[in-house]
């Protein structure tokens, strides 16, 4: 996947690649079952523990981890269709798509120069005027804003808070790792994320009645991953008898399973976890140190921060002009240069399609600068030092 004379976002689908596909061919050839199984619970036991959380569902994309994750508190009520959401001006479509296909309202919150994250000002900026009932908040590329502060204003305030951390695994505030702040959090496996399981995602929660309900919202909406005790008083509840259990289905559902082959190679890639966010992390700081010495660009504050498992660096110019004087600079090199995720996402079509009769009322200027300013080049564990000093060399001034 690799260019030899460029640096791509991603040079191979897999960490320690060729290891892990000698691995994968064993496992295809003498496996009796591919479909959802032991492999995928063996990978939830080992992420849930790796995550430090009680229970992890493994879907079949991080888009899908979003989809499953909000059709679950819809189902237990513990949001409503009409409630507002609050959601980061700095994210990924299927961070927000799943909201308006549910019939919940997006609130498009803005971010901090300094983190690319929303702050609690933002929040309260927000509430204060209209109140929000839940927060889907997007930590992103491996950065946080003082999140533990958000959690404690979202417990007092009774908002719903949950965390996207599809680019963030491994990343910690105050010693807590991303992704455990909110009631739940979803994760991405696509190749080029911290862990590659080719497609995937998983859903994390400590909370075991929405633990269940992920599990039925994953798989059909009916009752065979779920416990013996939870399977029992649904049947009793709906009068339903062994037979008929097979095909009944008791709420709102997909098909979002995985697979074991997913599994499988999620179970070996796992096992790679530290080297991996300790990599990005020394990618990370070498970069950092370069960029936020330069007057160019906007500065970076991650002193709050443990823990940086940075998914990929983002620059973000002082002007238009300096915008594309750097941005000449990679293409020159044939170094894959990349938007700032989908920018300011009340720019997209998709959102303008919705919410034309409210994007007056939108004001985002910080995720506008970033998302006209700003671009993101490849941070994985695979870069080597040479590629690391090429392009801090093109960071200078």
């Amino acid at each position: 996947m690799s260019d030899p004379q460029g640096i791509n976002l991603i040079k191979s689908t897999f960490f320690e690649e060729e290891k892990t596909k000698e691995k994968l061919i064993d496992f295809i050839r003498n496996a009796s079952k591919l479909s959802m199984g032991k492999e995928v619970k063996k990978f939830e036991e080992l992420f849930a523990a790796k995550q430090q959380k009680k229970y992890a569902v493994f879907v079949s994309s991080g888009s899908a981890a979003n989809l499953v994750l909000i059709q679950s508190v819809l189902n237990l009520g513990q949001l409503k269709p009409g409630d507002r959401v609050g959601v980061s001006a700095l994210t990924w479509a299927t961070n927000v798509m799943p909201l308006i296909q549910l019939g919940l309202e997006p609130v498009i919150l803005d971010c901090e120069m300094e983190t690319l994250n929303v702050s609690v000002e933002k929040i309260k900026e927000i509430h204060t005027n209209e109140p929000l009932d839940g927060l889907f908040l997007t930590n992103v590329l491996g950065f946080a804003d003082h999140i533990d502060v958000i959690k404690g204003f979202c417990s007092d305030q009774g908002i719903l808070f949950l965390e996207d951390n599809c680019e963030s695994l491994g990343s910690s505030v105050k010693g807590t790792l991303l992704g455990n702040f909110g009631k739940a959090s979803t994760f991405s496996f696509f190749v080029g994320h911290h862990l590659s399981t080719i497609e995937g995602g998983m859903i994390c929660t400590d909370d075991e009645e929405l633990y269940s309900m992920l599990l039925g919202v994953r798989a059909h909406g009916w009752d065979r991953n779920l416990s013996a005790d939870k399977k029992k008083e649904l049947r009793d509840e709906h009068d339903i008898d062994d037979f008929y259990s097979r095909y009944t289905f008791y709420d709102l559902a997909y098909n979002a399973r995985g697979t074991d082959i997913q599994g499988f190679i999620g179970t070996t890639q796992i096992g790679y976890w530290d080297k991996i966010v300790s990599k990005r992390e020394e990618n990370f700081n070498h970069i950092f140190a370069v960029v936020n010495k330069n007057d160019d660009f906007y500065p970076l504050n991650v002193e709050h921060m443990d823990i940086v498992s940075n998914f990929a660096f983002p620059i973000i110019a002082r002007t238009k002009k300096i915008f594309l004087k750097y941005k000449k600079r990679f293409e020159e090199e044939n170094i894959e240069i990349r938007p700032i995720i989908a920018g300011n996402i009340a720019r997209q079509p998709f959102f303008k399609k919705y919410f034309e009769d409210k994007m007056d009322t939108i004001k985002a200027p910080n995720s506008e600068t970033i998302h006209t300013q700003g671009f993101y080049f490849g941070n994985n564990p695979e870069l080597t030092q040479a590629e690391i000093e090429k392009v801090v060399s093109l960071l200078k001034n």
